[in-house]
């Protein structure tokens, strides 16, 4: 996985002019583009969209400095207009195209590096499990995206429950992990920018094909989950272990991300304020040899 990280950047770094260089190097992998995708969002903190446009902008400001017109880098660099360029440039860098070249100083974003470095005392326990067809049956809501912290409209979410439904789901809920899931889906088109919304789901897991009145259902094929246990402060444990997974273990894992949904449940302890145990169960698939 390494290796093809890197290699992807030299591509893209060798055809950044070209406006379909993303599609064109997703072709020479050996995993999915989702996939790859994700690994490198929790890589990075940013897509590989915003990965491609910042490296061009940068480009773009070392030709500002030397004095190039900034009708001709507009157009080069693939914007529709000196207006729509003048915007991004300005949002990415602070400094309108117009005030480099006299400045005579600009923003930078080197090309990226991957490469692996060894830190030792953090475990990561996972196992591996086959699962049948089943349905995520429960209530949901669309909630503003957010990766750190308690997502106050999930909170909302879960204490609209009525009893009604809690009983329903008690009843539907047949097949293991028997506890009450959370299940996200269906996000905006910017959601590794932590922008817009997102659909989340509070539930079960069920082979019954019925649901009851208010209740969502989404079937589910048969196919295998890594199962990730965490046990900590709540909810960073949670969220930290999730960011490992796709920085750490898919990065040496004989496994990539399925076409299919995660999702986790957690139990908090009564005990300790703050402090649960939880479960990332994440769809994979065996890497094609």
């Amino acid at each position: 996985m390494l290796k093809q990280l890197n290699e992807t950047i030299n591509y893209i770094e060798d055809n950044l002019l070209d406006e379909q260089v993303i599609e064109k190097a997703m072709k020479n992998i050996s995993v999915s583009d989702l996939h790859f995708k994700n690994v490198f969002f929790f890589l990075t903190g940013m897509s590989l969209n915003e990965y491609v446009r910042n490296r061009r902008l940068s480009e773009a400001s070392y030709e500002l400095i030397s004095g190039e017109k900034v009708t001709d880098i507009a157009f080069k660099y693939n914007y529709q207009s000196v207006d729509g360029f003048t915007r991004a440039f300005k949002n990415w860098s602070g400094f309108l195209p117009s005030e480099i070249s006299k400045q005579r100083q600009c923003k930078v974003f080197p090309k990226f590096n991957f490469s692996i470095t060894v830190k030792g005392g953090n475990s990561m326990e996972c196992k591996i499990v086959e699962m049948p067809e089943f349905n995520f049956v429960g209530v949901s809501k669309r909630v503003p995206m957010q990766f750190e912290g308690v997502n106050n409209e999930i909170v909302k979410l879960a204490q609209g429950i009525t009893q009604k439904q809690i009983e329903e789901l008690h009843r539907l809920q047949n097949i293991a992990p028997l506890e009450i899931v959370n299940v996200s889906y269906n996000a905006d088109a910017h959601f590794m920018k932590e922008e817009g919304y997102l659909t989340h789901l509070i539930g079960v897991l069920t082979t019954e094909v019925e649901a009851g009145e208010g209740l969502e259902k989404l079937p589910m094929k048969a196919g295998t989950w890594a199962v990730f246990p965490n046990e900590g402060a709540f909810p960073f444990t949670l969220q930290n272990t999730m960011a490992r997974i796709y920085s750490e273990w898919f990065m040496t894992s004989d496994y990539e991300l399925a076409a299919s949904l995660s999702f986790s449940f957690t139990k908090m302890n009564p005990t300790k304020e703050s402090y649960a145990y939880s479960e990332i169960w994440i769809p994979v698939v065996k890497k094609e040899k």
